[in-house]
């Protein structure tokens, strides 16, 4: 009896899933972080190694797969853009929060463009369904002058950017046009040359540097007044804002196919378009666009059975107060791929060694990782599938959270984990 007992502990020992864990722990005690780690059977639904995956860590933009999630049970096959009523020789039109007006990081047809360029009456812009501030909950408050900040509101456009380019005359450029007579240059020096936008306005600040720069991509501070500008200088007409609801038997107007948005924001890990994913989805179950509608109720309807119960504040994952378990993230991705065809699902997300965030890492002649990034200050996560040398495939979640050393250093191990697997699986 005492030899069996013997030859099962060596034989769990020596097995692939007992060094996976151990060497999870060594990461964990190197780097003094909190690592958890869960990988799964998708064909067997079987749990292959749990290591504090019931733990609950900072996602960062693990959070756009529940944003990703929520829009496919609740958006159909195209972007909801704008919905509108006619009054005599007037169109009246709310935005539903399409992220794709004229933004230059996804595909446009022009659809909304030429239909409200077109239309024959006035245009009048109502914003009565926007109830939230442009940043979320949680968000660092001195990243606003960062690409990776947009605000959010009601209708988008240029992807509520600003893009500033010193041409080799000394002169600036901007797009839109309309923020140039926000600029102007300071004779306070930096050390490098920087463009600060102010906190509640749109006021532009040029520093010089010896550091040079050509370009800017900068957010600016949104207001439905301001959609009402940009809207009349871009459609080369009028457009004048009215404080008035737009009635429950509106029609509703779609622009793009949505996977256009769904493959930049899960490749790219574009914020801009997560929160704004997150506005359509709560208009689709109410008439007002507040992400925490639509988190209320993706929660309650759709999220209800995940393994621990996720804390769930924002679209993209910009906010420190998500909190889900490496558990529930798997799970979660056990639902999207029931809920799609692996096919098309397969062609959204980043692809180890070829696309999106994980273009640099993870490189094989096969590709065999398919899956979402997180990465803020001291957490980085990655989660997804995994196609083993036997062609099994594997749900994993990898979380790590509060290390103090180089994120490169997270990134080579977690990459040395995965092959492991890949390998021994």
């Amino acid at each position: 009896m005492k030899k069996c007992c013997f030859a099962i502990l060596l034989l769990t020992g020596c097995s692939p899933a007992f060094k996976i864990k151990k060497e999870i722990g060594g990461i964990e005690q190197s780097l003094q972080d909190h690592t958890g780690f869960y990988l799964y059977d998708l064909t067997k639904k079987k749990t292959l190694i749990d290591f504090n995956g019931a733990k609950y860590f900072i996602p960062a933009s693990n959070t756009k797969i529940f944003t990703f999630y929520t829009s496919l049970m609740l958006l159909g096959d195209s972007v909801h853009s704008i919905k509108y009523t006619e009054q005599n020789d007037s169109l009246i039109f709310q935005g539903l929060g399409d992220p794709s007006f004229l933004y230059q990081n996804v595909f446009d047809n022009g659809k909304v463009y030429r239909f409200l360029k077109d239309y024959p009456g006035k245009l009048f812009f109502s914003a009565t369904n926007f109830q939230t501030e442009g940043m979320g909950m949680g968000w660092g408050w001195d990243d606003y002058n960062y690409y990776y900040s947009a605000e959010r509101s009601a209708f988008p456009i240029y992807g509520n950017l600003i893009g500033v380019k010193k041409l080799d005359s000394g002169n600036f450029s901007f797009n839109p046009s309309r923020f140039s007579v926000d600029f102007h240059s300071s004779t306070e020096t930096h050390p490098e040359e920087e463009i600060v936008r102010g906190v509640d306005s749109n006021e532009l600040i040029f520093f010089k540097g010896k550091k040079k720069h050509k370009s800017w991509t900068i957010p600016f501070h949104t207001s439905s007044d301001l959609t009402a500008d940009l809207l009349s200088d871009t459609l080369h007409r009028s457009v004048e804002e009215i404080n008035t609801p737009i009635s429950k038997n509106a029609l509703m107007l779609k622009s793009i196919p949505i996977d256009s948005l769904y493959k930049v924001m899960m490749q790219e890990s574009d914020n801009f378009i997560a929160e704004q994913l997150l506005l359509q989805c709560a208009a689709q179950v109410s008439d007002t666009l507040r992400p925490e509608i639509a988190i209320r109720y993706s929660t309650k309807n759709f999220l209800s059975d995940l393994p621990d119960a996720p804390q769930w504040v924002d679209g993209s994952g910009l906010s420190r107060q998500n909190l889900f378990t490496p558990r529930s993230i798997v799970s979660l991705w056990e639902k999207v791929n029931q809920t799609i065809p692996q096919d098309r699902l397969f062609k959204l997300l980043a692809v180890g060694g070829k696309n999106g965030t994980v273009k640099n890492w993870l490189k094989a002649d096969k590709p065999y990782v398919y899956g979402k990034t997180g990465s803020l200050s001291n957490n980085r996560t990655l989660s997804g599938f995994l196609i083993t040398k036997k062609n099994k495939i594997l749900i994993f979640s990898f979380m790590n959270n509060n290390f103090t050393k180089h994120s490169s250093q997270v990134r080579d191990k977690m990459e040395t984990i995965l092959k492991q697997i890949h390998d021994n699986y």
